[in-house]
């Protein structure tokens, strides 16, 4: 294992609520990384500008965000845990990245492209410029090791050739940033409806949040998809129906997911039954955190204290790569 010395960065946007494809494909993994690596998880709310520019819930989705993350075991006095905008570093890092980043590279990102498809009249210079902060996040304080999804993979590679034309250009500052999982395979999450997988946003009857009350858990478990069962002993198991023994295998008890099996295989499972249990089990897995997650979302000082925290942890790291960045670069005129 490397030692607590490596840097691991990562920005959590606060969009949407968290759901259970976000605690077992992320943040799991970064309450595994506090305990051996120096962590920065930074809240990107300046990111959201680029494609939520009315803020009037921006505020109210920070604190969620924080509280979620916090009730899902990461801790803030073992990591950097902050806002994007409390750290004012970021911005002038991303200035002088913006120096030396070009149109046509920025335009080739399939995001921005993305983007641009889903928003046509909301083309802002931040959405162009989206990597070159993201960028400007990572290497601020000098990471070498970001956990990110499949998605963002492009956006990691350009911040190595950012980072490597900066170094090219001025001196060796900044490591390279590569993509972490904890050696480990990340979780897909399957939505319930057996279409993909959990999304913040897209079909949210069929994805479990973290916030989500009891009752709606049930609800939700009871409509996955299933159909009438298997006619011959030790079928493959269609792609909707492994969904749920995969959902089963995240929150269940080893012998109840063994019965489950036992049934599929000898052709006597009844899916009601199953989904009955599945969603018991969700809701005892889910519901502790939400609990604990509304405590600290109703605990402004503890969450001012929190971010204030978090910020200086930021802003010492921020300020020790600024001075090197303006050195290196020659703008220290006295």
């Amino acid at each position: 294992m490397e030692n607590k010395q490596a840097i691991v960065m990562s920005g959590i946007r606060p969009t949407g609520f968290l759901h259970l494809g976000n605690y077992f494909g992320a943040v799991r993994n970064y309450v595994r990384m506090q305990e051996e690596y120096s962590c920065y998880f930074m809240v990107a709310d300046w990111h959201s500008l680029t494609t939520h520019p009315d803020t009037a819930t921006l505020k109210d989705h920070v604190k969620r965000v924080l509280a979620e993350n916090i009730a899902s075991g990461l801790d803030p006095e073992k990591v950097a845990l902050y806002c994007q905008s409390h750290v004012p570093e970021t911005a002038e890092l991303y200035l002088y990245l913006n120096m030396m980043a070009y149109k046509g590279e920025l335009e080739k990102t399939v995001s921005f492209k993305e983007k641009v498809r889903l928003q046509p009249d909301n083309v802002n210079a931040g959405l162009l410029t989206y990597p070159v902060l993201q960028t400007a996040d990572i290497i601020l304080h000098r990471a070498s090791y970001v956990p990110v999804g499949k998605d963002q993979e492009q956006h990691l590679e350009m911040a190595r050739t950012f980072a490597n034309r900066f170094n090219h250009r001025y001196g060796e500052i900044f490591p390279e940033p590569y993509a972490f999982n904890f050696g480990e395979e990340l979780v897909k999450v399957p939505s319930l409806d057996g279409a993909g997988k959990m999304s913040k946003s897209e079909n949210q009857l069929a994805t479990l949040y973290l916030a989500d009350d009891d009752e709606l858990i049930r609800k939700k478990v009871m409509k996955a998809k299933t159909d009438s069962g298997p006619t011959e002993p030790n079928s493959p198991k269609p792609d909707y129906i492994e969904n749920i023994f995969l959902l089963m295998r995240l929150v269940s008890e080893k012998e109840v997911i063994a019965k489950f099996e036992a049934d599929y295989n000898g052709c006597t499972i009844r899916y009601g039954d199953m989904k009955k249990q599945l969603a018991e089990d969700m809701v005892r897995f889910i519901s502790p955190i939400r609990a604990k997650a509304t405590d600290i979302k109703n605990d402004h000082k503890y969450l001012q204290d929190v971010m204030e925290k978090g910020a200086a942890k930021a802003r010492k790291s921020a300020q020790v790569t600024l001075a090197l960045v303006r050195e290196a670069m020659g703008l220290n005129y006295y």
